[in-house]
């Protein structure tokens, strides 16, 4: 089994250029099953019904999120009926959504999907180590799921780090999001759990982590304090990794970043590696 793993979506561009490229991707590397993070895909900031919708008839099958997931206040009552967009489970647990799902794709297989978010410098939330020991008391790989999965959504790398070494063993791959830039650090732990402690955004790579430059400029320069910035869209990246899943423990055997479009030097696995 093959998961594709994106990066956090800027704009609505990025979804443009992911429905382009999506299905020759999932063939290419006979991709069983899609995660995406899309927390900044509505003008950059949250998501909304009509985007998810257009994720999910392009091939989507689970859309994780992060801080900035109630930023489209429509998004409340899709978000209430429709489990397959996640929320971070340890936001906030009165809110509406659910911060993790257990999907069973076409072919029999069970993906536990986990969406959590960071403490460090980021707005406070449960504390997520407590939060995801709470999910993984019910779940156990290859006794009740073929596959977990985790977006950790933060700014800080000890922080998803500490979160990988504590699940190594116990999940197929925990992947970072939030801070737009792919690190270089993709792996697979001592006992088979694949990590990046980001797996960067699709977007546009000229810019401010994926806003117009010039506005962030001017935010630390000019007008110091927040204001919001659209996204940049002239050019087109998609960030993400590819994880291939043992069968019969349903940990990690392989992992590779996939970069894919303008700016950035492309990073293309060989779909060999993901072939049977």
């Amino acid at each position: 089994m093959n998961i594709l793993f994106l990066g956090d979506l800027v704009g609505e561009n990025s979804v443009y250029f992911l429905k382009k490229n999506l299905r020759n991707i999932c063939v290419k590397y006979d991709i069983n099953f899609v995660i995406t993070n899309a927390e900044n895909v509505a003008e950059g900031y949250g998501i909304t019904p009509d985007i998810s919708n257009n994720l999910f008839e392009a091939g989507v099958n689970v859309i994780s999120t992060g801080n900035h997931v109630w930023d489209k206040v429509e998004i409340i009552p899709y978000i209430a009926k429709n489990y397959n967009l996640l929320k971070p489970n340890n936001l906030n647990n009165q809110s509406a959504g659910q911060g993790f799902i257990l999907y069973e794709t076409k072919t029999n297989k069970k993906i536990l999907v986990i969406n959590l978010l960071c403490n460090l410098f980021m707005r406070k939330s449960d504390n997520l180590f407590e939060s995801v020991k709470n999910i993984m008391n019910k779940y156990i790989l290859k006794k009740n799921c073929d596959a977990i999965i985790i977006d950790i959504h933060g700014e800080a790398a000890s922080e998803k780090q500490a979160l990988a070494n504590y699940l190594d063993g116990k999940v197929t791959a925990v992947i970072g999001t939030h801070t737009h830039v792919p690190t270089s650090d993709l792996r697979i732990l001592p006992y088979g759990t694949a990590y990046q402690t980001d797996a960067g955004m699709c977007g546009d790579y000229d810019s401010v982590i994926g806003g117009e430059k010039s506005k962030w400029i001017e935010n630390f320069v000019e007008k110091p304090g927040f204001q919001k910035i659209k996204p940049a869209s002239i050019n087109h990246t998609i960030c993400g990794a590819i994880i291939k899943v043992y069968e019969d423990t349903g940990l990690s055997s392989v992992a590779k970043q996939l970069i894919l479009g303008d700016i950035l030097e492309n990073k293309i696995p060989d779909e060999k590696l993901f072939l049977k």
